[in-house]
C-alpha cells in the first residue's frame, strides 16, 4: 500500500484548470520526483496534497485513507509536512524560533525528545546550530533553505514534500542540498519531490513523474528517465 495515493485529481482556478485529472503513488521509503517546467502544475499538485488547494475532484489516500476532505492542520497532524517553495521563513524571528515554529502543536513526551529532534536538525545542518540565535531573514538563500527544511523536519514527517529545494541557488549549495536529501531519505522519510533541476532529482530518485500543463505525461525509474532523449531535451538541453 502506497503512502500517498492520488487517483484522478483535477485542481480548477476559476475558469482554469490548472490539473487534468493526474495520478501517482508514493511508496514508503521512496524519494520520488514530479518533474515539470514553469506553470505545469507542480506546484498545485503539493498545495493540494497538504490541503492548501481544493479539489475539483478525485481523490487523495494516505497510508489508505481518503484525506481529501480533511483541513492542512489536520494533515500534518498526520505526518504530511510541506518545505514550500520560496522556503517562507519567518524573517523577523531567530534560527531557533524558526525550528520552534515546525513543532507547533506537536507534543514531546520529554524535553529529551525535543532536544533529540533539534540536535538530528544541526547534525544534517550545523551552520543552523551555529546561527541559532541569528534572525532568519539575514541569512543567505542556501541558509534559508536548511533553515526551511530543519523546520520541517522538527515535525517529523512520516510523508516530506518539498517544493523547489534548488530554487534560486548557488550551483554548489544545490549540491550540498541535494545530498541532505537523500541523507534525509535514507534515515526512513518518504520525500515526494518538485523540481526543475532533473540532473539532481532525477539521479537520486526511485521514481519520477513528468507533468507538462496539468498532465502527467511519462512515469519511471528515475535514472530511467534521467537517459530518455525527450527529458534530456526538455530538460538538460541535450539534443
Amino acid at each position: 500500500m502506497p503512502v500517498l495515493q492520488i487517483d484522478d485529481m483535477v485542481v480548477h482556478y476559476g475558469r482554469i484548470t490548472a490539473l487534468h485529472g493526474i495520478s501517482l503513488s508514493v511508496g514508503a521509503g521512496e524519494l520520488v520526483t514530479l518533474l515539470g517546467a514553469n506553470g505545469a502544475g507542480k506546484s498545485t499538485t503539493m498545495r493540494g496534497i497538504s490541503g492548501l488547494n481544493r479539489l475539483t475532484s478525485g481523490d487523495i489516500r494516505f497510508n489508505g485513507e481518503s484525506i481529501a476532505n480533511l483541513a492542512p492542520h489536520e494533515r500534518v497532524s498526520r505526518g504530511i509536512i510541506q518545505v514550500p517553495e520560496g522556503r517562507r521563513i519567518f524573517p523577523g524571528m531567530t534560527v531557533l524560533e524558526n525550528l520552534d515554529m515546525g513543532c507547533y502543536g506537536r507534543k514531546f513526551p520529554s524535553k529529551a525528545d525535543y532536544r533529540s529532534s533539534l540536535d538530528h536538525v544541526f547534525d544534517l545542518f550545523p551552520r543552523l546550530g551555529e546561527r541559532k540565535s541569528q534572525y532568519g531573514g539575514t541569512m543567505s538563500g542556501g541558509e534559508q533553505q536548511m533553515l526551511a527544511i530543519g523546520r520541517a523536519l522538527m515535525a517529523r514527517p512520516t510523508l516530506l514534500l518539498l517544493d523547489e529545494p534548488s530554487m534560486g541557488l548557488a550551483p554548489m549549495v544545490i549540491q550540498q542540498i541535494f545530498r541532505i536529501i537523500s541523507q534525509i531519505n535514507s534515515e526512513g522519510t518518504t520525500i515526494l519531490l518538485v523540481e526543475q533541476n532533473a540532473q539532481q532529482a532525477l539521479s537520486r530518485s526511485d521514481r519520477g513523474y513528468i507533468l507538462e500543463t496539468g498532465t502527467i505525461t511519462k512515469d519511471g525509474p528515475g535514472k530511467d528517465l534521467l537517459v530518455d532523449d525527450a527529458v534530456r531535451e526538455a530538460y538538460l538541453g541535450v539534443a
